[in-house]
């Protein structure tokens, strides 16, 4: 079953030591779909940007723990995709950001 690129990938992620990544080392970071795989997510990034993809590592997020006043609760987790570019590869996504 072949899914939609943009059903994989659900937003970029811009933080602090995403951009310092993709300054030294040409990765971006995406948040995508819990049951994404590897394989998955290589050939949504590569279809849905038009760029090249050397390597793609992913992390599950674990959810934080809230409280509000007695009430704990419990915030959901998440799938992390830190994929590395080829060289000579960039993203205008995150130039313009």
């Amino acid at each position: 079953m072949k899914r939609d690129p943009f059903d994989v990938l659900v937003k970029p992620l811009l933080t602090e030591k995403i951009t310092g990544l993709q300054e030294q080392a040409n990765r971006v970071a995406f948040l995508v779909k819990k049951d994404a795989t590897k394989i998955e997510v290589r050939k949504a990034v590569e279809s849905a940007l038009k760029v090249k993809v050397k390597s793609v590592n992913v992390m599950v997020v674990m959810g934080k723990k809230k409280r509000q006043g007695r009430f704990l609760g419990k915030r959901p987790d998440w799938k992390k995709a830190i994929v590395t570019l080829r060289e000579g590869e960039k993203l205008e996504l995150y130039e313009s950001a």
